[in-house]
């Protein structure tokens, strides 16, 4: 039988925060834990991320393990790996939980081989079966058309998570909890890279991830004029623009609108679907949406058996009319 025990969830910081990610994965993995009637940590990494323990107990840990070294103030693949890799054998737990993300993809499938076990990308739940106590870890295949459930019969069993399909916990300041520190350990000839230079891309209004409206447009839009009306939509909705791959290949809209899984990952309460016909690489960004509304005037288009609700017709009619009734109610 395993030793292993209890939950450890990989903290990621934004901006000095704990990002959305980590709050979604601690309040995954409490109920995980409560399931297992184990324990629940969390590991924070990287320079000055200290004084975020106390937020992380709020959001559900048990345990905070902190490994705080200016050498981590940066994100950087091989060091971050190492101080998990350090934790990861020093607390042996039985499922580790990290964001699916550009550090999360990135450290999830080193650190599963590292530990000797397997991962499982991009989940969209995750449960505990109560016969064989083991974790099971559902995810999009298929590019999307389907959804297959795993187990892993090794430990610790390594997942990354979809961004918004887990709820948080409602933070708690009066939760107690337990701060662990542990040292770096890093060897700085063993950073083989540094980082340079920064450059944070500007983006006005609200971004894709983290809209909870989105109206995206696909090649039935015919050009980037098209996309004009699909923002004022989204900025009436109070919500972001994207697009499947051909608009952004065609230079009618930025590439960083495209949704898709060669693009973004979203899952807003709404999406709104005009003139895309509902690839399956499209699909495989936008399927774990809320509510889906797909505008095409091709009946037959793949979107329809996704959408919840459908609208058949030329989209040059359909989505003024919309956009009008949507001023009203919304002027009322």
């Amino acid at each position: 039988m395993s030793e292993n025990k209890g939950v450890l969830v990989h903290s990621e910081v934004s901006e000095g925060r704990l990002s959305a990610i980590t709050a979604e994965l601690l309040g995954s993995g409490r109920k995980l834990a409560d399931d297992l009637g184990e324990e629940l940590s969390a590991v924070l990494v990287g320079s000055g991320v200290s004084n975020l323990a106390q937020e992380a107990i709020n959001s559900g840990a048990d345990k905070v393990y902190v490994v705080d070294d200016p050498l981590l103030g940066d994100y950087q693949t091989g060091s971050y790996l190492s101080v998990l890799e350090k934790v990861a054998k020093e607390v042996t737990p039985q499922i580790i939980l990290l964001g699916q993300t550009s550090v999360g993809r990135d450290l999830a499938p080193r650190l599963a081989f590292r530990l000797g076990t397997a991962a499982t990308l991009d989940c969209v739940a995750l449960d505990i079966d109560p016969e064989t106590k083991r974790l099971l870890q559902t995810k999009p295949v298929y590019g999307g058309n389907a959804q297959a459930t795993f187990a892993s019969e090794l430990d610790p069993q390594v997942a990354t998570v979809r961004a918004k399909v887990m709820e948080p916990l409602t933070p708690d300041s009066s939760r107690k909890g337990e701060v662990i520190t542990i040292e770096a350990g890093l060897d700085t000839s063993a950073i083989r890279s540094r980082v340079l230079e920064k450059v944070k891309e500007e983006a006005e209004g609200i971004k894709l991830e983290d809209a909870s409206v989105v109206v995206s447009g696909g090649r039935g839009i015919g050009g980037a004029d098209g996309f004009k009306q699909l923002e004022e939509l989204a900025n009436l909705l109070k919500g972001a623009l994207g697009a499947s791959r051909p608009p952004c290949d065609d230079g009618w809209i930025a590439d960083s609108a495209q949704i898709g899984l060669t693009g973004k990952i979203v899952t807003p309460d709404l999406y709104i679907a005009v003139g895309i016909s509902g690839a399956s690489q499209h699909l495989s960004g936008c399927s774990s949406s809320k509510t889906l509304v797909a505008i095409n005037k091709d009946p037959e288009a793949n979107i329809f058996k996704q959408a919840h609700y459908g609208v058949v017709g030329d989209w040059k009619k359909v989505l003024p009319a919309f956009t009008e009734k949507v001023k009203e109610l919304l002027g009322g």
